[in-house]
């Protein structure tokens, strides 16, 4: 589930109970990772030498604008910013007030009815009421550059244009916003700045504080046998789901011996 996922159990109340020393597909450090992907951990941890399945990839997810809905992909590239198909990036646009300050699902509930699809190199928004948007993965360098605010920390944004603001303010109907577009040329955000008891200090674009997300179906079972109401894979909008592992041992995923 990893720091993401841990984070989310304590939200609700519940502990995550501590798994064995695992390594997942992004945790090997592979370039890629694909549906049916096989996951392993060292047969000895804390030892060089054979793995043993743990797990396999069941679904992969890239959430190309923050707080909407997800897009499902057969394969992706695993970058230190996160997953990545073609021109499509994890969490790389963002919607933002016209002060640059963030704006996610937490303020915006309706953010989470936006569908996207990808084709030809661009992101096709949809939503209820509104007619869709066709978005171009790649900007002009024209375009205006915004100074951000994400979770208090300063990160820059290519705005996306006045077509693009117009749509999302048309169906948030609650303020003036923008949409921006993070270049892997800008600088990222510090994840220990975000959260200082992380381990590891990754690099970010717009995620919360991490760059992928593993979360395994046994996890989301059991979680669900404390839960009155059950919850679904999306409520936690992981990149990378696992099937064929206990529950709670992707927990120490990012782990490396």
């Amino acid at each position: 589930m990893g720091a993401a996922g841990s984070s989310a159990l304590a939200r609700l109340g519940l502990p995550a109970p501590p798994g064995p020393r695992w390594l997942g597909v992004a945790a090997l450090g592979l370039a890629a990772v694909a549906l049916g992907a096989v996951a392993w951990r060292r047969a000895r941890p804390g030892r060089r030498g054979r793995l043993q399945q743990v797990g396999t990839v069941s679904e992969l997810w890239i959430y190309p604008i923050k707080s909407c809905k997800g897009v499902s992909v057969d394969a992706a590239e695993c970058t230190a910013l996160g997953l990545r198909s073609g021109h499509l990036r994890d969490r790389f646009w963002l919607v933002i007030k016209e002060d640059g300050h963030m704006v996610t699902g937490r303020q915006e509930p309706q953010l989470v009815l936006v569908s996207i699809t990808y084709e030809d190199d661009c992101l096709i928004l949809r939503a209820p009421g509104m007619d869709q948007l066709v978005l171009p993965t790649k900007l002009l360098s024209s375009n205006k550059l915004h100074d951000c605010r994400v979770f208090g920390l300063d990160i820059q944004g290519r705005d996306c244009g006045d077509e693009a603001a117009q749509w999302f303010t048309s169906f948030l109907k609650t303020d003036a916003f923008r949409l921006v577009q993070f270049e892997k040329n800008m600088k990222a955000r510090a994840s220990n700045e975000i959260f200082p008891s992380l381990d590891k200090n990754y690099q970010v674009a717009y995620p919360d504080c991490s760059p992928v997300m593993i979360l395994s179906e046994a996890s989301l079972a059991d979680l669900n046998t404390r839960m009155e109401k059950k919850v679904k894979i999306n409520n936690f909008r992981p990149n990378i789901v696992v099937t064929g592992c206990s529950a709670f041992e992707e927990i120490s995923a990012s782990e490396r011996d």
